[in-house]
């Protein structure tokens, strides 16, 4: 899309649909998520809201209803359960807010942003390692019902690594999506049909539900960092002024991997847990917003992330999910919702039509006005440590961004200091003479998260880089 002479917006759009095919064990039509903007000519940043919504408008009776629930291995040692089925399901708005993102901003004409998506799932792609790892994990979820077996099957067994998935279904929604835009999803046949299915399935999706479905803009939580302006995705969602409340809290010290960075990370990571269990401080909520951390927020497990900088210096993070995946494929369709309503506790349900906080992250750091740094990550609740420690990398450090990427990361679980291989075990002593509880991971593991990012060094050249966790990938457009 760069090369054919589209901004970031219209490349960040064509990566996403791509992504559906690509990673559609993490994302698709089916999706929540949110987009970062900024654009180089005034200077302005904003933030487009297309997460999840909770269902049941017009509905009588309670919306949440009993879900399924399966035990899932998302970290190599220990299981979790995921609520799936048509009940765990959450109003979708990824391709609403694709398309207002491309009104809004884009150059390109719509229709042509998806003919890469349209070729791949008519085509097929081959699995490569890490995707078939996320099929092994998501076996349960993805083969779960005669439709969702359809797509991810291949002669009664899953997917593995150098198989094709083929998803003609898809292919067929992403041309209806090109020609007919958006509305298609929220008003058209592909709602008809999404509702139909959710609802004979003991969900609560209803055509209101759709048709009610809008975008949010919000302006950006932002913070000064090291002579830098860091600006991420803002409340009600709670991922990005955490982020930002512990950049400001962190101390400037040692040098990256040694025991007293690591130690300082830590501190931070623990009093961002402090304030989300204790919902902020009520002067951390100025403007007269509601609470910032709600009980609803949503652990997202399966996430992708698309950054993108263009020539001109307009930025976008892109960060969307479809949770750990329902189960529930659309018939004809292809499309793979999401089981958002399942990924968190309600103590209390939200009002149908209100929109779910999440913990995603799409950040931005600025310098002198301009973008230094586009990142973003998934990583259920270790993607804001993930994107904490690559701004922290790139500018207190001063790493590329794939060096940044690529160092060993940790994250605080209750009293226990994750810290993945590659750390200097020597450090790693230092750490608990200081008192820290340390568990050892012998490599690399997705549990901290899969980042992609984009940086513009002090010379004005761009590089970027993609999480090798999580197979990812960067590409200089020259």
């Amino acid at each position: 899309m760069l090369r054919e002479g589209g901004n970031a917006v219209d490349a960040a759009v064509g990566a996403a649909l791509v992504s559906w095919v690509a990673e559609s064990t993490l994302t698709g039509p089916g999706a929540g998520g949110f987009m970062l903007v900024h654009r180089a000519r005034d200077r302005s940043t904003r933030v487009l809201d297309f997460f999840v919504a909770m269902p049941g408008l017009g509905l009588r009776g309670p919306a949440l209803r009993e879900m399924e629930e399966v035990d899932v291995d998302f970290s190599g040692g220990s299981t979790q359960m995921c609520r799936i089925g048509a009940a765990s399901c959450a109003v979708p708005g990824a391709a609403l807010g694709l398309e207002e993102a491309h009104g809004a901003y884009g150059t390109l004409p719509w229709a042509e942003l998806f003919t890469p998506a349209i070729e791949l799932a008519r085509a097929g792609v081959e699995l490569t390692r890490g995707q078939a790892y996320l099929h092994a994990i998501l076996d349960l979820i993805l083969r779960h019902t005669p439709e969702s077996r359809a797509v991810y099957e291949l002669d009664g067994e899953r997917l593995v690594a150098g198989d094709t998935l083929v998803q003609k279904d898809l292919a067929r929604t992403l041309e209806l999506l090109a020609e007919r835009g958006a509305k298609e999803l929220y008003s058209g046949e592909l709602a008809r049909a999404l509702v139909d299915h959710v609802r004979a399935s003991d969900g609560s999706i209803t055509r209101r539900d759709l048709k009610e479905y809008r975008v949010v803009r919000r302006r950006p939580v932002a913070t000064e960092f090291r002579g830098h302006e860091y600006l991420s995705n803002p409340p009600p969602s709670a991922g990005g002024i955490l982020i930002a409340f512990g950049l400001g809290l962190l101390d400037d010290a040692g040098g990256p991997g040694s025991a007293e960075a690591i130690d300082a990370l830590a501190r931070v990571m623990r009093e961002q847990t402090h304030a989300r269990e204790e919902n902020f401080d009520r002067a951390l909520r100025r403007g007269g917003l509601a609470k910032l951390l709600e009980e609803r927020a949503v652990v997202v497990r399966g996430t992708t992330h698309i950054s993108v900088v263009d020539e001109r210096g307009n930025a976008v993070a892109l960060t969307a999910s479809t949770g750990a995946g329902s189960g529930i494929v659309v018939p004809g369709t292809g499309i793979h919702l999401n089981n958002m309503l399942g990924e968190f506790d309600l103590p209390k349900p939200p009002r149908a039509g209100e929109r779910l906080s999440s913990g995603m992250s799409p950040s931005l750091v600025l310098h002198d006005g301009r973008p230094r740094l586009v990142v973003g990550s998934a990583g259920s609740l270790r993607l804001r440590g993930a994107v904490m420690q690559i701004v922290v990398n790139v500018v207190q450090h001063g790493l590329g961004v794939g060096d940044a990427i690529g160092r060993p990361r940790v994250h605080l679980e209750g009293e226990h200091l994750h810290c993945e291989g590659g750390h200097d075990p020597a450090e790693l002593d230092k750490l608990e003479a200081m008192g820290w509880d340390v568990t050892r991971w012998r490599r690399q593991n997705l549990y901290f998260g899969g980042a992609a990012a984009v940086e513009r060094t002090d010379e004005g050249t761009l590089a970027a880089a993609g999480d090798p966790r999580r197979g990812g990938a960067g590409v200089v457009v020259r």
